[in-house]
């Protein structure tokens, strides 16, 4: 019998937890994944199965799910994997493990439950308050959610951070054996990564604890709406970086691999983590260029630094089409672009992750329109940005989580992949059914289409594409819904059924590409976690210090109080409308 050095052979207790991390964010990939595509027929107006009002607890659902539980599942699965690798070491206690797992699983079923029971014709009472969370996946006031909501987020919260604990645990009890070694480069990148989740989180574990959490207990009588929306987008922009992160980790470690070359520098990839976790966080302030309660110098600020961290972004791709056609040539590829030809492309790892970034470089484009201060006013609020997030975690992250997932599960199992062409065909899908679905968001939002909404037409009123018309966009946007669930489909399969496989011998080695330039070539300082959460910290306290006192100083810690008035609107439209009036007045 021919060895195995599959993952589950090294590490048999931190396999089943991995595996459990990931079924976790299959599930919540599968529920929430449905839910879109009940969005875009009912926007659509092509097939309705719900009423207008059950909608926002659609979207809630459909955000919260992807954009939270579904990425930060899988990322703990993959850091896990990438620390006990890189470091050739288990974790230090799997009861820690399992610990810190388990309380994500908890506070994930309590935002479900508090969610999902705005179907119900009643909700129950809990708490003295309807159990209810239709307040979308930016949950900040004046929409209100049930208590149990903001509890089981904080659980889901804490559970991340004792996760990243975990992680520096095991590098700790590493380094005491290895006391004058670089850190391993994916080791590095966990680590990196997990500091800047420490400081962006202070922001959204602040707005919770602070003020959500009690105006929905009652506690406190009122919020300020602008400093709660400023707290969540101080969260709200990094975390995009955090669903990104294990995205980039497998582009650099793995992507080498799978096209049969090395990664062409080490040191690059660790300057790229180490910009991320100075410049992830000071800029969540682009995502408030329209509210009116914070100066334009704090905006421009923010927008400076959003360009700042384009750097990264370029670089990686720098570093990654070079690591690839390195492995193309070493596969006989030659001239300009017919090295192309030579890649893998039957491989479904190495299609999706490359399509993955490709989707990738076209959302970086339309996030250069978001960063910008003035043409931000053309598409704030629009269906555009819906267009440019489904193709960061939409496709970015969710392409590339899907496509290592058919090299991980065999890791974690011990079983070989199901099938590999439809592997090959679901990942060509999605490419596909996102083109077609987030042209048309772009496309839709240059004519103001809003976000948002159930009903996206306005009465008496017609929008007027450039170049086509709205049934068309709308088509479009319907056909790429029911593609992207066809390969979602094919996807959950293509998982379930290679659960069920037997056992196989033939599982890839699971280690990493060598590198062309290695940590040697890089200075010792970049190693230096103390430096630069230092002056990452630092550089939030400058970016965010004035706006939040200016924001205290005009609205109040706990509300605006204009001449007595309390804003205590919480999620009824009506009394919404009748607050907002009298703010105005």
């Amino acid at each position: 019998m021919a060895m195995r050095n599959a993952y589950v052979d090294q590490f048999p207790t931190e396999a089943r937890i991995i595996k459990a991390a990931f079924w976790s964010s299959f599930i919540a990939l599968a529920i929430g994944g449905t839910l879109g595509l009940v969005q875009a027929l009912h926007r659509t107006d092509v097939f309705r199965f719900i009423q207008s009002p059950d909608y926002y607890t659609v979207l809630t659902a459909h955000g919260v799910l992807l954009a939270i539980t579904f990425t930060i599942f899988f990322l703990v699965g993959t850091f896990t994997w990438a620390v006990t690798t890189s470091l050739e070491r288990g974790v230090v206690d799997s009861r820690f493990t399992w610990g810190w797992y388990a309380m994500m699983v908890v506070g994930s079923v309590m935002v479900a439950v508090t969610i999902f029971s705005g179907f119900l014709e009643e909700a129950p009472e809990v708490l003295g308050a309807p159990l209810n969370a239709d307040v979308l996946f930016t949950f900040y006031a004046p929409l209100q959610a049930h208590p149990l909501f903001y509890v089981g987020l904080v659980l889901f919260v804490v559970g991340s951070w004792l996760a990243g604990v975990d992680w520096f645990r095991t590098w700790f009890a590493w380094r005491d054996d290895n006391p004058d070694e670089r850190i391993p480069l994916p080791a590095f990148m966990v680590l990196t990564t997990t500091l800047f989740w420490y400081i962006c989180t202070l922001g959204v574990a602040l707005s919770i604890l602070v003020f959500l959490l009690p105006w929905s207990l009652g506690i406190t009588d009122s919020v300020n709406p602008l400093l709660t929306r400023t707290l969540f987008w101080y969260f709200g922009h990094a975390v995009v970086y955090f669903w990104l992160m294990p995205a980039y980790l497998m582009w650099y470690v793995m992507l080498p691999k799978f096209s049969g070359g090395k990664l062409f520098s080490d040191p690059l990839a660790r300057v790229v983590f180490v910009l991320f976790l100075l410049l992830s966080t000071p800029l969540g302030i682009h995502h408030q260029y329209l509210d009116p309660g914070i100066a334009e110098g704090y905006k421009f600020i923010a927008m400076t630094n959003t360009m700042f961290l384009l750097l990264p972004s370029l670089l990686t791709a720098f570093t990654v089409v070079a690591s690839i056609e390195h492995g193309a040539r070493q596969r006989g590829g030659e001239g300009y672009l017919g090295w192309l030809k030579a890649l893998p492309w039957r491989d479904p790892v190495f299609t999706g992750m490359a399509l993955a970034g490709l989707m990738f470089a076209a959302a970086g484009f339309s996030g250069m329109i978001n960063a910008g201060m003035n043409i931000n006013y053309l598409v704030h609020n629009s269906w555009w940005v819906v267009g440019h997030f489904h193709l960061t975690v939409g496709t970015a992250v969710a392409l590339t989580f899907m496509a290592a997932s058919y090299w991980f599960i065999p890791q974690l199992t011990g079983k070989k992949l199901w099938n590999r062409s439809v592997a090959l065909a679901q990942v060509l899908l999605w490419f596909v059914g996102m083109t077609f679905m987030s042209n048309a968001m772009h496309r839709s939002g240059l004519f103001g289409m809003p976000r948002r909404t159930a009903e996206p037409q306005y009465q008496g009123f017609e929008f007027e594409p450039a170049v086509g018309t709205v049934g068309e966009i709308n088509m479009q946007v319907a056909l790429g819904g029911v593609i992207l669930t066809v390969s979602l489909a094919l996807f959950l399969a293509n998982m379930i059924m290679t659960s069920f496989n037997g056992t196989s011998d033939a599982i890839p080695d699971n280690t990493y590409a060598g590198t062309l330039s290695g940590p040697e070539d890089s200075p010792a300082i970049l190693d230096n976690l103390k430096l630069w959460t230092a002056i990452a910290a630092t550089l939030v306290i400058i970016a965010y210090t004035l706006p939040l006192a200016s924001i205290v100083d005009a609205g109040g810690l706990f509300g605006p109080g204009i001449d007595g008035f309390q804003l205590t609107i919480g999620t009824d439209p009506g009394l919404a409308l009748e607050s907002l009036t009298e703010v105005m007045r």
